[in-house]
């Protein structure tokens, strides 16, 4: 471990965000912990440490987060590591999602992701040194059945946090991606999950299946998300982070089987791929 943090984590009330807080703790690093509501109810819970602090943040209001990114910085003098980890799923066929459906999934996952990043980079650069961890998924690695608009917010997320790393590497912050694949939280409750109420028959083979997996596989999901909070920890404690993280063999599996088949895909159409240049 090097010397103590401060951690700005957003969507700490419950699930991945909530055990990442946890383990952050039992490390003794700081912590400065977004909730949508009830502040003094997460403290509470957690006994109140000294070196907890919660603030309420939407997301998606950006003078909020300039707020609560000062506020951090007030309380402990800098933001060392930012993990961006709030966000929810929607399930729902690319068809059926209505554009308001879309619209809010985006304004969440990624424009909120960005409206705290752009709150907590400008004390990052002051100091040039930093740590800025966004969540993706393993639908932002490869495209699932009924989970096409979610999966482009998280696909968006890939490709930010690649451009972040390439940019702010000169200015000594490290951006890294994390794509966690199926793990046991809340994700697939009501509270973290939004289903399109918009169903279109045509889909019941494909969409309407996946909707009967996620009722069954809540909470039977393979990842475990403490273990999943160490990794993360010892991530941010690295001294050459990645910029690419799966996190779960599922995740992992899921991405080298997109791999395999891109490189069937080029294989097969190589002529026509590289037939596209000028001659000259």
């Amino acid at each position: 471990m090097t010397k103590q943090k401060v951690w700005f984590i957003t969507g700490a009330a419950r699930g991945i965000g909530l055990e990442i807080l946890k383990a952050v703790l039992e490390t003794g690093d700081n912590v400065v912990a977004t909730v949508r509501s009830s502040a003094e109810s997460l403290a509470d819970k957690l006994g109140n440490p000294e070196n907890l602090q919660v603030v309420l943040l939407d997301i998606t209001d950006e003078q909020q987060a300039i707020v609560a990114a000062n506020q951090a910085v007030q309380k402990f003098g800098r933001i060392d590591v930012l993990v961006n980890n709030a966000g929810y799923g929607l399930l729902s066929a690319v068809e059926e999602a209505t554009a308001d459906e879309v619209r809010k999934n985006f304004e969440t996952n990624v424009f909120g992701l960005l409206n705290v990043t752009r709150a907590v980079l400008p004390h990052m650069r002051k100091k040039r040194s930093g740590h800025i961890i966004n969540f993706s998924s393993v639908g932002g690695l490869s495209g699932y059945i009924g989970w096409g608009v979610y999966g482009s917010t998280k696909f968006a997320v890939e490709g930010l946090t690649e451009a972040l790393a390439l940019e702010l590497a000169p200015l000594g912050i490290h951006a890294t991606v994390v794509a966690p694949g199926f793990f046991r939280t809340e994700f697939l409750d009501a509270a973290s999950l939004t289903r399109s109420g918009h169903i279109i028959p045509d889909y019941d083979q494909t969409v309407g299946e996946m909707r009967k997996f996620a009722a069954q596989a809540n909470k039977k999901q393979p990842g475990n998300p403490v273990k999943l909070a160490k990794a993360i920890v010892k991530v941010a404690n690295a001294e050459k982070p990645p910029v690419h993280l799966p996190l779960g063999k599922d995740s992992l599996q899921r991405y080298r089987e997109k791999t395999a088949n891109f490189e069937k895909d080029i294989e097969a159409w190589y002529d026509v791929i590289t037939g596209t240049d000028h001659d000259d």
